[in-house]
């Protein structure tokens, strides 16, 4: 079967667009409890199942460079920087999606979504290089210094290791279209995009480290990324501005009996 994309909805006067660049994704495989326990309730995980019998979540750093991003109110008011984003393969509410743990953008104006809609954005100096073969990216931001390096190859993305097709591969990689974070005052910000499906390529990974993600306790500086992908250009739809959701209540320690003390005395 097939994976054919999803619907696009009619853009908003307020919902944003971009092309990205230089797009690539590199993954790599994580022990899910290492995810869980920077996931709110009611998020979880999406656990994959892999050809040598482990069971392992997926993380991602997700790198590109923004050009001509603006508002469809502001037209003419646009941007163009690097960027990186870094997520986790989720469901929410058993809902498909990724959990973003942070963003880097190489632009002044990242004050505007972490204060606006408290987004875990922060400045970093992103440098990205693509040839026809070649895809090189260096960062540094306030976890330290960043790296990648891959060998782009003209074959398109099939089954990878962990996913049942072709399909699930690109559904899952590729076209998560909702995505979830932690807003700075403790509720969930939910914020979904649209693109067609991508033809992107797969890659060999020279090298690659990515200290926001180690700084996370997900990775090593040893570690080897499960996959590499890239795609040189790709139009975006955002529907913008992120929803705010409530902060998950934790649940009610039970009170065992006697525990209230003199008011347990009481009863």
């Amino acid at each position: 079967m097939t994976f054919e994309g999803t619907p696009r909805c009619k853009p908003r006067w307020h919902h944003a667009s971009t092309e990205l660049d230089d797009f690539a994704i590199i993954s790599y495989r994580v022990e899910p409890g290492l995810i869980a326990r920077h996931l709110p309730s009611g998020v979880v995980p999406e656990v994959f199942h892999f050809d040598d019998g482990g069971h392992d979540a997926l993380v991602s750093a997700v790198v590109f460079r923004d050009r001509d991003f603006h508002f469809r109110l502001c037209p003419l008011v646009r941007i163009s920087c690097g960027q990186i984003n870094y997520r986790a393969y989720v469901r929410a509410q058993g809902e498909r999606g990724v959990w973003f743990f942070g963003t880097a953008l190489d632009h002044p104006l990242v004050v505007v979504p972490r204060i606006l809609w408290q987004m875990p954005w922060q400045r970093a100096q992103i440098r990205i290089e693509a040839e026809a073969s070649r895809w090189h990216m260096t960062a540094a931001g306030p976890s330290g210094a960043s790296h990648c390096e891959l060998i782009v190859t003209d074959q398109a993305v099939g089954r990878l290791d962990g996913f049942n097709s072709v399909s699930e591969t690109l559904r899952t990689l590729t076209h998560p279209a909702d995505g979830w974070y932690r807003r700075r005052d403790g509720a969930i910000g939910h914020y979904s995009i649209w693109h067609e499906v991508m033809a992107a390529r797969l890659c060999t990974t020279t090298s690659a480290r990515f200290t926001f993600l180690e700084e996370l306790g997900l990775i090593t500086s040893s570690c080897k990324p499960h996959s590499a992908l890239t795609q040189p250009t790709i139009h975006f739809d955002i529907h913008t501005p992120p929803q705010r959701r409530p902060a998950p209540r934790r649940p009610r320690r039970p009170v065992p009996p006697g525990g209230l003390g003199f008011l347990g005395q009481l009863g």
